[in-house]
């Protein structure tokens, strides 16, 4: 590029103006760039557990933390919302509020989570949430995906993990599992279905046979 500049005599001299090269900002890579799955299987939720309680601090809130978004297929957002007024300690539920406009449900609630809600409570005896950071508020959604990321590494997940696989995990379970699917779409509070069909996908039992001679 050329311009024309003055340099304090009346004739214009043309000279070439210096480009000026700026980076490219930074793109985010794709999700199969980065792993080659969107969900956990059983054997990596075990290990997700386990890293996760011998965390050196808050490993029995982080366990149930993970546990239980994955048990019922919680939004990280849904798990940092949860309050203690949804729990039914007496009838052993909990109310769910799904976000993105999904249908809320009530889930049963198993004996062992029944017994760690008792602990959180103990240790957060003052406040409304069930999941809470160590400034006595809500853990923060990038806190859970933190917590979620660390128990993968320590783990030794091959890839990165998100909060977001335990919600697809659970999904992939049921339908391995035979579940209705009309069950499985208002377990997970899905509006449309064809959200749930994703689920029967990997179902191996519809190719069972297949192989034979």
């Amino acid at each position: 590029m050329f311009c024309l500049s003055d340099h304090g005599s009346n004739s214009a001299i043309l000279t070439r103006k210096k480009k000026i090269t700026r980076p490219l900002p930074p793109t985010k890579p794709h999700n199969s760039d980065v792993r080659t799955r969107e969900y956990l299987t059983a054997s990596e939720i075990r290990l997700l557990k386990e890293a996760a309680a011998k965390a050196p601090q808050n490993g029995f809130r982080d366990k149930w933390l993970i546990s239980i978004i994955y048990a019922h297929a919680l939004r990280v957002s849904e798990a940092t919302d949860l309050r203690w007024d949804q729990v039914d300690f007496g009838r052993a539920k909990i109310h769910i509020n799904r976000l993105k406009n999904g249908d809320p449900s009530v889930h049963t609630l198993e004996g062992d989570e029944l017994r760690a809600l008792r602990q959180l409570r103990r240790d957060h005896p003052e406040s409304d949430f069930i999941f809470n950071s160590q400034r006595q508020g809500p853990l923060s959604a990038r806190q859970v995906h933190t917590i979620v990321a660390r128990a993968g590494k320590a783990a030794g997940i091959k890839f990165p993990v998100h909060p977001h696989q335990l919600r697809h995990a659970k999904g992939f379970q049921l339908a391995g599992r035979g579940a209705d699917l009309r069950a499985i779409q208002g377990y997970l509070g899905h509006k449309v279905i064809q959200h749930t069909v994703l689920y029967t996908k990997l179902d191996s039992r519809k190719y069972k046979g297949f192989g034979r001679d």
